[in-house]
């Protein structure tokens, strides 16, 4: 049995010099381990009209939990490191809230609680952290009802309880950002779910003011239905505000997003916020790119958030084929990696859903080539899959391809250095051979140094010349890896991590047998 007991750096290197080869601490003159490596990879669990989770509305408290494990499960074997789970649908709750009502989606019916009783976000973060999983909780920030459902609000939802902060556009309800009221509702259930919940990240999708329709009492002219905020308008006016309209409703959601940012890192720092905003930064942007303008129609000013930095991660919606005439892959990836200029996280999405047999279907290819490109391109560093249920589907072979190739090891998330948090210390590590039931695999005794509170062990394991990784649930007891019976390991690397990805310095241990 080798031990290393935690001691700095410094400490160590002073050791050796006095003792020489036989200082038995850590492996100094062993090889070292090669960078753990480090990618986001996540995907989108999508509870809107049931897309991914629970798979229909009125399960059973007991089906709900079944299906959640299995989904967190396949992300496991699939090698992902975070799920980006929809709690916030339309103005309503997948959770035990008290600011919003209970989901139709949940339950089957607006208002209604599970029954038997448990809270499902409190579920996911657990049983996600069990499994060395990150949990980013995912709002929709004003859509307040989807067009065409079926369910009745309920007498609790805003749409009953503050009817002057909702507008009706088209077939859908909207709460309104030019009601301070209303941006300071959406807030308040932000800020809730940060402090009472032990979530890895706060998430918000492209749906700011809502995508335009035409105006359906005159759907021959063409002519998009303006939002129905005059009331709000004319109240910003009155006050003295001297914005242009599409000025004022970009401030409007400016002001939103900093403060959700600014909340965040006051109540739980190492706490990330993403935004997942459109793809297409504005026409032209890059030169020879066209389509949608989420500037003027949605009035994102997503560049100017990235560069303020008030997120720690942005995820454009890059939906498009790789070599799509107008709005091409690589070329969107590297604008926005250079608008990056407060140096946050760049990790696309990526619409995995659209894989299959049909005409206008991708292949698998497109989405794995993607994947490449997003790796060669310095800056992005991750990718989050539109939605998991691609990922669980046969979808022509692909998460099949994505586990045995590009994801056949785990990796951890990368650190953000400008939260500037707290990295766990050197872990004392105990390894041995393993017996009985463990024969062929090494058993590792590894406690927490001090610092930051591990989350993961990394374990890098070398049989010969190659080094191979795995990573464990800090909270989970004993960790146990496998050998090789023809080529048995002659060292092992554990290294700390924590929640946010800093980790430790590596403990190098040889392998006695």
């Amino acid at each position: 049995m080798m031990i290393h007991q935690p001691t700095s750096r410094l400490a160590i290197l002073a050791l050796a010099a006095l003792i020489g080869s036989a200082a038995t601490t850590v492996a100094l003159g062993a090889d070292q381990p090669p960078p753990l490596p480090r990618e986001f990879r996540a995907a989108w669990v999508a509870t809107v009209a049931n897309i991914d989770w629970p798979s229909k509305p009125g399960l059973s408290t007991e089906i709900q939990k079944r299906e959640a494990i299995a989904i967190l499960d396949r992300s496991v074997e699939l090698n992902l490191n975070a799920i980006v789970l929809q709690i916030r649908t339309s103005a309503d709750a997948l959770y035990d809230s008290k600011l919003e009502t209970w989901s139709a989606f949940l339950t089957g019916e607006q208002g209604k609680r599970p029954e038997p009783y448990y809270d499902p976000l409190q579920f996911w973060v657990e049983e996600a952290h069990q499994r060395g999983l990150q949990l980013h909780a995912w709002f929709n920030p004003f859509r307040a009802r989807l067009q065409g459902v079926k369910y009745k609000e309920s007498a609790d939802h805003i749409s009953k309880t503050r009817p002057d902060l909702t507008k009706e556009y088209g077939g859908f309800l909207w709460l309104d950002p030019g009601e301070p009221e209303a941006r300071e509702h959406s807030l308040r259930v932000f800020m809730d779910v940060v402090k009472r919940y032990d979530v890895d990240g706060i998430h918000v999708d492209d749906y700011f003011y809502p995508y335009p329709i035409i105006d359906p009492a005159n759907p021959k002219s063409k002519k998009e239905l303006d939002f129905p905020d005059d009331p709000s308008w004319k109240k910003y006016q009155a006050s003295g505000g001297k914005l242009t309209r599409g000025d004022w409703r970009r401030d409007n959601m400016n002001q939103l997003i900093e403060r959700i940012y600014q909340g965040i890192k006051a109540e739980k720092p190492a706490v990330l916020f993403g935004i997942s905003p459109f793809g297409v930064p504005r026409p032209g942007q890059p030169k020879g790119v066209v389509g949608f303008d989420q500037y003027e129609k949605l009035y994102a000013d997503t560049v100017l958030w990235l560069n303020k930095g008030w997120c720690d991660y942005f995820s454009p919606q890059l939906y498009w084929k790789i070599d799509a005439p107008g709005q091409p892959f690589r070329p969107l990836l590297n604008h926005w990696v250079q608008e990056n200029k407060s140096k946050r996280h760049i990790w696309p999405g990526l619409s995995s859903s659209r894989i299959g047999n049909g005409e206008k279907s991708y292949a698998p290819e497109e989405l794995l080539g993607q994947v490449e490109i997003i790796r060669q391109t310095p800056g992005a560093t991750g990718e989050i899959f539109f939605s998991m249920r691609s990922l669980i589907e046969p979808k022509r072979g692909f998460a099949d391809r994505l586990k045995n190739g590009l994801f056949h090891e785990p990796a951890l998330i990368p650190a953000s250095p400008w939260l500037k948090l707290p990295a766990p210390g050197l872990p004392r590590v105990e390894v041995r051979v393993g017996k009985d039931k463990n024969q062929g695999k090494l058993e590792l005794k590894v406690e927490a140094g001090p610092g930051a509170s591990p989350f993961l062990w990394a374990v890098s394991t070398r049989h010969g010349q190659r080094w191979s990784v795995s990573l464990h649930p800090a909270a989970n007891g004993p960790v146990v890896v496998a050998d090789d019976a023809k080529e048995p390991a002659a060292q092992i690397a554990v290294t700390a991590v924590s929640r946010a990805g800093d980790a430790s310095e590596p403990v190098v241990l040889p392998v006695a047998r």
